[in-house]
Order: structure tokens, then C-alpha cells, then sequence
């Protein structure tokens, strides 16, 4: 299958500072690929350079293998990480406005549905929650009816309910065929919602990939976890390697049942035991030495 989108060499320099320094990578139809990195990492300058909101020092970028054209203008929607509307107008004149900037338009009922306003469409947009603007900025997104959307960092900011509300809504395009570019910091949204992953540390590609075959190439082995007090006694003798984190350690196990067998016989207190599997923040902070949200 023709990616959607191709990224060759792509790269922008700001005076002195290199903010992405020669990236490529692919996107294929009806996924969700995801741009996963800490501030200030080039995500959101990547992002403006496809969006054609930037320009790049060099590099190319093609859609449906062709240079960006008008186009790709018509058939692509984005959210950006920050966007203000008109605060008189009601949720419904809003949509109702930005609906008829278009000639190819998504059904408002549709777009109504999709995005769960129908509850908002008489408030003014100043009466809005954070998670409530969210979903209406996403309906923008999609009010052309476009073949890839741009999400910069959308969830940034809300709570936990709002934050599962989008991903939802991410699901939902995602299963109309529409190609989704999502830009994060949130390591639990890329594992759930992407396809495919670039992670990039000051403006390099570090990995590239599934989240399971990133996880799988890096890691063989999972996290079993105590408090620090209970497995103080056997730290120094104990044979697989630990790593203390304030009041808790964390063995790295490759079987977790021998770890279990080897802390029952040292008679160490299992009251605080957990086991986990590694995720992309211990990718991230394997690959460059420091947590993705630093």
C-alpha cells in the first residue's frame, strides 16, 4: 500500500538551533501515527512543517506522492495545541460558520454525533470546560471531511474523563478510514491509540516502529516492584538487577516466577509486591537517559 504521507529528510534550523534535524518516515492510510516526545523535542515544529504552516530549511514532503497542493489543503483537517473561536457565537453557529467555508463537508448530524455536542449546541463557546472546547475543536477538524487529521497534542490539559472522551472520538475516525497524525507526550495515549510511533528527542529520530515492536526489540524482561524497606535486607546479594526509585525498587525479572520463588525463600515481605510490563516511558528513558515529560 502508497503511503498518504512521506516525510524525506525534513529539517529546520532557527539561528543556532537545529529544531529537526533530517527526519523521515511514512504514513499509511487509515492509521494512527503518532509523533511521541517531551516539550520542546520538534514534534509540534514537525507537525507545522507538514501542515505547510512552516517552512522547512530542506527536506520534501509528499502527499499521495505528490508535492503538497491545494489539494491536500481541502483534504486535511487539523486541531492545533492551541485555538481560539469567536466567544459570542453558540456551538451550533460556530459549526454552522465553518461549515460553509467548505465545498466537500462532513453531515453536521454526523459531526454532532461523532464529536458528542448535541448537548452543547445553544452554549457559547465561553461557557465551554476544557474537555467540552476539546471535542468542539475536533469537529472542526473533520467539519471538510478531511482524509488525514492533524491532532497536536489535543488531550494537553484535561482531565482524565475528558482525555478518554478524545480518544474515543480518535477510535471512531480512525474506523471511517481516516488517517490521524497525533502529536504527544503522553506515553499511554500512544500506546492505546497509535499504529505506528516516531519517537524524537531534540529533533532526532531515536526509534521507529509498532508500540509492541519497540517494546518487544528493547525489553526482555518485566518490573517487579517493592517497597524499599521490605527488600532493603537482600538488596546488596540479590542477583538480578534493581533499580531504586525514592521509597520503591524495581527488579528487572525475566522470569517473573523464579523472582518470586528467589524473594519468597529470602523471606522478604511480598505486602507491596506488583508486576508490570514495560512501557514507552521506559523506552524513552532507556534510549536518552532522561523521562519523556523532563
Amino acid at each position: 500500500m502508497n503511503p498518504i504521507l512521506e516525510v524525506r529528510h525534513l529539517k529546520k534550523q532557527f539561528a543556532q538551533l537545529t529544531a529537526v534535524n533530517d527526519i523521515s518516515f511514512q504514513i499509511q492510510p487509515g492509521t494512527c501515527f503518532g509523533l511521541l516526545g517531551p516539550n520542546g523535542a520538534g514534534k509540534t515544529t514537525t507537525i507545522e512543517m507538514i501542515e505547510g504552516l512552516t517552512e522547512p530549511t530542506s527536506g520534501e514532503i509528499l502527499y499521495q506522492g505528490k508535492p503538497r497542493d491545494q489539494r491536500f489543503k481541502m483534504e486535511a483537517g487539523i486541531q492545533f495545541q492551541s485555538t481560539s473561536v469567536m466567544d459570542k457565537l453558540t456551538v451550533a453557529e460556530i459549526l454552522k460558520l465553518f461549515h460553509s467555508l467548505y465545498h466537500k463537508q462532513t453531515h453536521l448530524a454526523e459531526l454532532i454525533e461523532t464529536c458528542d455536542l448535541g448537548s452543547l449546541l445553544s452554549r457559547k463557546a465561553t461557557k465551554l470546560s476544557g474537555g467540552q472546547k476539546q471535542r468542539l475543536m475536533f469537529a472542526l477538524a473533520l467539519i471538510n471531511d478531511p482524509q488525514i487529521v492533524f491532532l497536536d497534542e489535543p488531550t494537553t490539559g484535561l482531565d482524565p474523563q475528558s482525555r478518554r472522551n478524545l480518544w474515543a472520538m480518535i477510535e471512531r475516525i480512525k474506523a471511517q478510514g481516516k488517517t490521524v497524525l497525533l502529536t504527544t507526550h503522553y506515553m499511554d495515549e500512544a500506546e492505546i491509540l497509535c499504529d505506528t510511533l516516531v519517537i524524537v528527542d531534540r529533533g532526532d529520530i531515536i526509534a521507529q516502529g509498532s508500540p509492541q515492536e519497540l517494546l518487544k526489540q528493547h525489553f526482555d524482561h518485566f518490573y517487579v516492584s517493592l517497597d524499599r524497606v521490605d527488600f532493603e535486607p537482600v538488596m546488596e546479594k540479590w542477583p538480578e538487577q534493581v533499580i531504586e526509585n525514592h521509597e520503591q525498587i524495581e527488579i528487572q525479572s525475566r522470569s517473573v516466577e523464579l523472582t518470586l520463588q528467589n524473594l519468597q525463600q529470602q523471606q522478604v515481605n511480598l505486602r507491596s509486591l506488583r508486576v508490570r510490563n514495560p512501557t514507552l516511558e521506559d523506552l524513552f528513558l532507556k534510549l536518552t537517559g532522561h523521562s519523556l515529560r523532563e
